[in-house]
């Protein structure tokens, strides 16, 4: 039974990952559609063609390798100085040139001269690379908030879970009381598991985050309003200083820093709660902050993953992931004790932050990615209005095809990046609890 569900983890994952590349790319090719520019190929995957139909003008198709998609659109790349198209020189740097510059004409068809990528408004362009990367975006916010606001996530509340007997350094990180320890305020306030706090020194608390920072500013007699049972009292308690987890300013814990503050001393309980739009909207905010976050960090990460694949480093839990890694997590979720709709949320989740992570990467200014041909439309754009505000004459359309050597150096980065997170997934994975 293990082994059936994770098969049928991973491959619902690939069903997702191949979903995923298929709306990216239809993101490109409906505005490049709109924008009169010709698409023979709208194509899922590399490698041989598995399937394929024409529809139109279009040939659509699904390939061997699940690993990325394109469209072809014709025009790409502008033509050269002295208006050919096809090689001119034996330089390696300028056969890469004119390789990717035949590559954008070699399907051009009578009638297509108006029908060009790179003849259109940089803005057009821009719009065109940018609508694959922003459907992923939709997809996931889709995902994100459609699990936050049905299913919810683990929250803590004001809920009692449990009362600890004494007051204990959290820096000692000990759970057992010694017989020089103090007796905790809340213990001796006769605050009980299952209480629920609902206000604090008689003004109503919202919740745990609200309530832990009252907590933490207070430090002396304080009123608990607690309900039990059904009905409200108040308990008075004596709140002591303690060195206690620092928090960071959006209330999150900093592990292994401590701060001193107001202590009280109750566990509070953990329950998954459905968030609000406005809680949604803030915590998607926070996710894709991490995920900037985490593509700033990938080159610092190299050393560490390297030692997790050819040494004897232990993989982090923040480590890199590839699509190996994440189909391996994926059959993982499928096999985990808890809820249907816990695995099926923890899923989605997984898929959402895939989803993510193809946006910012594809965001990134580097040819071959979109967020490369977006930088080239941009300074387009520049030239020519500059051009334009001196009265100079117009720079014409900026030849991307001129940074293929560079986007070749990227592809090799890139694929050495992804080989290595490969080996790692395999002999050394990312596992879950």
């Amino acid at each position: 039974m293990t082994m059936l569900l994770t098969v049928l983890g991973i491959v619902l994952f690939a069903v997702g990952l191949l979903f995923s590349i298929a709306w990216h790319e239809l993101g490109h090719l409906s505005t490049a559609k709109l924008f009169g520019i010709r698409v023979p190929q709208y194509m899922v995957g590399f490698g041989p063609t598995l399937w394929s139909r024409r529809r139109g003008e279009t040939e659509y198709g699904i390939k061997a390798i699940p690993m990325g998609g394109y469209i072809r659109m014709i025009g790409m790349f502008p033509p050269g100085q002295d208006g050919r198209i096809e090689a001119r020189s034996t330089s390696p740097w300028r056969g890469m040139i004119e390789d990717a510059r035949t590559a954008a004409y070699e399907e051009l068809q009578p009638g297509d001269e108006k029908r060009l990528f790179y003849t259109r408004a940089p803005w057009k362009r821009v719009i065109v690379m940018f609508a694959g990367p922003f459907m992923n975006l939709v997809l996931a916010v889709a995902l994100f908030l459609g699990i936050a606001m049905t299913f919810g996530f683990a929250t803590q509340t004001t809920t009692v879970a449990g009362v600890p007997k004494c007051t204990i350094d959290q820096r000692e990180q000990r759970d057992t009381c010694a017989k020089t320890d103090p007796v905790s305020p809340a213990h001796a306030a006769g605050l009980r598991a299952g209480d629920r706090i609902v206000a604090f020194n008689g003004e109503k608390i919202s919740g745990w985050p609200e309530l832990s920072e009252r907590i933490r500013e207070t430090i002396g007699p304080a009123t608990l309003t607690i309900e039990r049972g059904g009905t409200e009292r108040d308990l008075r308690a004596t709140l002591v200083e303690n060195e206690v987890v620092k928090k960071d300013a959006d209330g999150e814990v900093v592990p292994g820093e401590y701060v001193p503050a107001g202590y009280l001393g109750f566990v509070a309980r953990t329950e998954i709660l459905p968030l609000s739009f406005t809680d949604s909207v803030d915590r998607m905010g926070g996710m894709i902050e991490n995920g900037v976050e985490s593509i700033i960090a990938l080159p610092a990460k190299v050393p560490d993953l390297w030692d997790a694949a050819f040494g004897d480093g232990e993989r982090k839990e923040d480590s890199p992931v590839g699509v190996v890694g994440a189909a391996r997590i994926s059959g993982e979720v499928m096999n985990l004790d808890m809820p249907t709709q816990n695995i099926v949320a923890s899923f989605l989740m997984l898929l959402a932050g895939f989803n993510l992570s193809l946006f910012l990467f594809n965001m990134l200014p580097l040819l071959p990615l979109d967020g490369g041909h977006i930088a080239g439309a941009l300074w387009e754009s520049v030239r020519r209005r500059t051009a334009r505000l001196l009265k100079r004459p117009d720079p014409g359309p900026f030849d991307v095809a001129k940074l293929m050597p560079v986007a070749y150096v990227v592809a090799g980065i890139f694929i050495c990046f992804t080989l290595l997170v490969l080996v790692a997934d395999i002999v050394n994975p990312v596992k879950i609890s």
